[in-house]
């Protein structure tokens, strides 16, 4: 019997631990997000400032030529890179929803308890959560 409660005690625990971890996870996630969005934009940019100085070189037909091409690589990458930071609030956001159902969840199982022990219960998952 002390073994199955040490066990339902452990995965209690290891619930409970869960969303303090997503919640940095979340914000680590956020912030290298936006770095990678920034950084692909800068290099973007770079890239076509890059493509615009071999262009110089040209003339004519062949220059307007190198100059849209250049500026539609700029425009993908930027479009890319703003595909991504939409992707990464995605997961940002999906991860926000796990941790609100693991509270709900965890909110639930201190329903059987009653008076202080309840109390204790809804503030340990309030803390846990972020809620």
């Amino acid at each position: 019997m002390n073994i199955s409660k040490a066990m339902v005690a452990a995965i209690f625990g290891l619930a409970l631990g869960a969303p303090a971890l997503a919640d940095y996870t979340s914000k680590t996630t956020e912030k290298e997000s936006k770095a990678r969005y920034e950084a692909a934009v800068e290099q973007a940019e770079a890239d076509y400032k890059a493509a615009k100085a071999r262009c110089d070189a040209l003339q004519g037909n062949d220059k307007d030529v190198c100059m849209k091409q250049a500026k539609a690589a700029e425009k993908k990458a930027k479009a890319d890179a703003k595909a991504m930071k939409k992707s990464s609030k995605a997961e940002i956001s999906a991860m926000e929803e796990r941790r609100e159902a693991d509270y709900e969840a965890a909110k639930e199982r201190c329903e059987e308890l009653s008076g202080d022990a309840k109390d204790a219960c809804v503030a340990e998952a309030k803390q846990k959560y972020r809620q």
